[in-house]
């Protein structure tokens, strides 16, 4: 890496999107696997009221990761965009 970049700003935004965009993966993932555990349609005899508030909590789960999902999802993309400008403000600017 040239010295040039650590000044520039551009390795500090690359490393912040880095770690942003690695939660978003990790979240999803995690989604995924609550999403694997849950079942779509579940026929339940009425002892297996525990299986029911399983699946509840499951979904529920799933329902709480939507909204930080999105929310990285749009800082992801912000931060990809500003990657994008410093990276051509500093290659501007070498000329």
């Amino acid at each position: 890496m040239e010295p040039e970049m650590f000044h520039s700003g551009l390795f500090y935004v690359m490393a912040i999107w880095g770690a942003v965009t690695v939660v978003l993966i990790l979240l999803l993932i995690y989604r995924g696997q609550l999403a694997n555990r849950e079942g779509d349609q579940i026929f339940l005899a009425r002892g297996e009221d525990n299986m029911a508030a399983e699946q509840r909590t499951i979904v529920a789960r799933i329902d709480a990761l939507t909204r930080p999902i999105k929310v990285l999802y749009v800082v992801s993309g912000v931060l990809l965009v500003a990657v994008v400008a410093v990276w051509l403000e500093t290659s501007w600017a070498q000329r």
